[in-house]
């Protein structure tokens, strides 16, 4: 099951979608990563939208047959539960230079959690984006809010450990944005500065 989870997170659908109804490389857009939100860069939303669906399924699919159907527990399900997301980062189809995994982990948290954990990650990137002007400190945020929905949901740690597993992953994966310091969106910071003012 690790190896299926692994080979199902690697298959690099933004690459050969693009590739068969472009003929580009959808790693010529935007930050030149394999991912769906550089597949809405071409302009086409059906295709993002299409690519963003198969990178959360190729994680969500195999992590939930082990977690749901099989129920697989431990150490084991752990490393089923990250092997998509590895897939994704180090694509064995790509040269091992993957994408940054972020719609995988959301596959994976779908996968062991079905909403528990995942719907709480979503509202948290979007508040993230919100706040922050780079993905990785957008996603702390996600993390964040996963971390605390597994301390209502759970009291399992396993479900602490993969999230502190694939967060690692990201560190990784997102290592270029957290070289720079966190910067606020300007609403925030013109928000900051009226409140200020008012004082």
């Amino acid at each position: 099951m690790f190896f299926i989870a692994f080979l199902s997170g690697s298959i690099p659908y933004s690459v050969w979608i693009t590739r068969l109804f472009f003929k580009k490389d959808v790693r010529q857009f935007g930050d030149g990563n394999p991912g769906a939100f550089n597949v809405f860069l071409t302009g086409s939303s059906v295709l993002g939208l299409l690519v963003l669906i198969l990178d959360v399924s190729k994680a969500a699919i195999p992590v939930s047959l082990a977690y749901q159907q099989l129920e697989v527990r431990g150490l084991p399900m752990l490393l089923i539960a990250i092997a998509p997301v590895l897939g994704h980062a180090f694509s064995p189809f790509l040269k091992f230079k993957g994408g940054k995994a972020i719609s995988t982990v959301l596959g994976t948290l779908i996968g062991v959690s079905l909403w528990k954990l995942s719907l709480p990650g979503v509202i948290g990137a979007v508040l993230g984006y919100a706040f922050f002007t780079t993905t990785g400190w957008a996603i702390v945020v996600a993390i964040i809010f996963a971390f605390s929905a597994g301390w209502i949901w759970f009291h399992d740690p396993f479900f602490f450990w993969v999230l502190l597993s694939v967060f690692l992953i990201l560190i990784w994966t997102l290592r270029t944005d957290f070289k720079k310091p966190p910067q606020l969106r300007p609403w925030v910071i013109k928000s900051f500065s009226r409140l200020s003012s008012h004082r």
